[in-house]
């Protein structure tokens, strides 16, 4: 449940402060009109999102052994690089997409683009949407509870509309850069297990042949098959036995990766701070 709410409260708050900065612009200058073709856009990408999301799951009921798990792997692993390339791009974007949101509403309205305005907010929440089905439907095979799972899912897009809602109403002081700092490291976190369970997956398949010798077993500490393990295997890619090239990939992909993801921090600040259009979203990446 843990894994799903955070990806689907992140995720969607990416999605519902881009929504809530199109809105609030057209609402601020008398362009509730504009409304319909935002609303409408968001829609559609919500539904291919859905769609997209039942293919996978379509897709892998009718696989089943080697197939099955190279299908899962690859997966975990695209959804990896997708994720990982999103989270820098929110990093380097987050001082100026505000004003960048707004120039681009401003020009469509001044053009009388319905389609650009749309095309906006497709494109916001369908890059959002396109990450989120990709992360739940490689951790939904690591789950313990469905019923828990899916509800996790549902309550962080609760949790994202509120918020989002709270930010297009005039909040800005929600201190929503932490939130994104504290999110964004645990997706990496969660990026680095699916990366070990997506090898792990290709090794048991065949794809990888050797990943090197078991370095430790912790099976009579926390069994990896257990409800607890399967769990941290979900959150972290538990294996209470890991061969040594699963320790490795594990710690060179989020070794780096954190670091560069924490560093720039004060930088990032001042351009924002020097970004006059982009207060909703200055002090979130």
């Amino acid at each position: 449940m843990a894994y799903s709410l955070l990806i689907t409260s992140r995720e969607g708050l990416e999605a519902g402060l881009i929504l809530a900065i199109v809105l609030s612009y057209l609402a601020r200058t008398d362009q509730r009109q504009h409304w319909r073709p935002v609303w409408l856009g968001a829609t559609v990408a919500f539904a291919a999102s859905l769609a997209l999301g039942g293919i996978l799951e379509l897709t892998a009921t009718s696989l089943s052994g080697a197939a099955l798990e190279a299908f899962e792997g690859s997966a975990m692993l695209f959804a990896v690089a997708v994720l990982t390339g999103m989270i820098f791009w929110m990093k380097r974007q987050a001082a100026t997409i505000g004003r960048e949101l707004r120039a681009k509403v401003e020009a469509a309205v001044r053009g009388g683009s319905a389609f650009a305005l749309g095309l906006l907010a497709f494109t916001a929440v369908g890059r959002e949407g396109l990450e989120t089905v990709l992360f739940l439907f490689a951790g939904a095979g690591t789950a313990d509870d469905t019923f828990a799972y899916w509800l996790g899912a549902g309550a962080g897009l609760a949790i994202a509309a509120a918020i989002a809602y709270v930010v297009y109403a005039g909040s800005a002081r929600l201190p929503l850069g932490p939130f994104f700092n504290i999110t964004g490291a645990l997706l990496m976190v969660l990026a680095a297990g699916l990366l070990v369970n997506g090898l792990k997956d290709l090794h048991e398949m065949g794809a990888v042949p050797n990943l090197g010798p078991r370095l430790w077993d912790t099976y009579h500490v926390i069994a990896d098959n257990s409800d607890f393990g399967r769990f941290l295997s979900t959150i972290f890619g538990y294996d209470s036995s890991p061969f040594l090239g699963l320790v490795i990939a594990y710690g060179a992909y989020l070794v780096p990766t954190l670091a560069f993801f924490l560093l720039g921090r004060e930088k990032l600040a001042q351009a924002a701070s020097r970004g006059s259009g982009a207060r909703p979203l200055a002090r979130q990446g």
